[in-house]
């Protein structure tokens, strides 16, 4: 059902607004599908450091944005997979935290994947890998109900088996 595909959507859906609350798919792929983060070795990912810089930066969005939860997700050799959750009621508190949390700003799941990709880019080109570069842009699906969610849940954990035969 969730196939990878080498065309990337440009556009989001129109009118949509991706700071919702909501559960979104996301696909990000290295520029010219690089193998940059490790190999898939018997249906498992083996990181290398770069995909482990890529795991930290993923695991730093949930701690930066506390309306942020990340469920299921993986780094491959050229891309990465993630289900990321916005919820802007997970952080909100009563009294004084409540007239807080009414005053930031939630990030757009295009800005969040900019930050994402940003930050990781700029911690992998530190290590002196210069020549690395996301691809511009990203795919994403908007999940609408809990078979779609676990549909793809399964997609990413099944990834690293099927990776040979994409």
């Amino acid at each position: 059902m969730y196939q990878r595909s080498n065309t990337r959507k440009l556009n989001r859906m129109k009118g949509f607004s991706y700071s919702s609350n909501g559960y979104y798919f996301v696909t990000i792929c290295t520029q010219e599908r690089n193998e940059w983060f490790g190999d898939a070795i018997n249906g498992k990912m083996v990181l290398n450091r770069y995909g482990e810089t890529v795991k930290k930066q993923w695991l730093w969005l949930e701690k930066q944005f506390k309306y942020v939860y990340l469920d299921e997700w993986i780094i491959m050799p050229d891309h990465f997979h993630g289900i990321i959750m916005i919820n802007d009621l997970k952080s909100v508190g009563t009294g004084r935290d409540l007239s807080l949390q009414m005053k930031h700003k939630i990030k757009s799941l295009s800005e969040l994947m900019g930050v994402f990709k940003t930050t990781s880019s700029k911690l992998i080109h530190k290590t002196g890998l210069n020549g690395f570069h996301w691809q511009r842009s990203f795919y994403d699906h908007i999940i609408r109900n809990e078979i779609e969610l676990n549909e793809i849940r399964q997609y990413i954990r099944s990834n690293p088996s099927n990776y040979d035969n994409d």
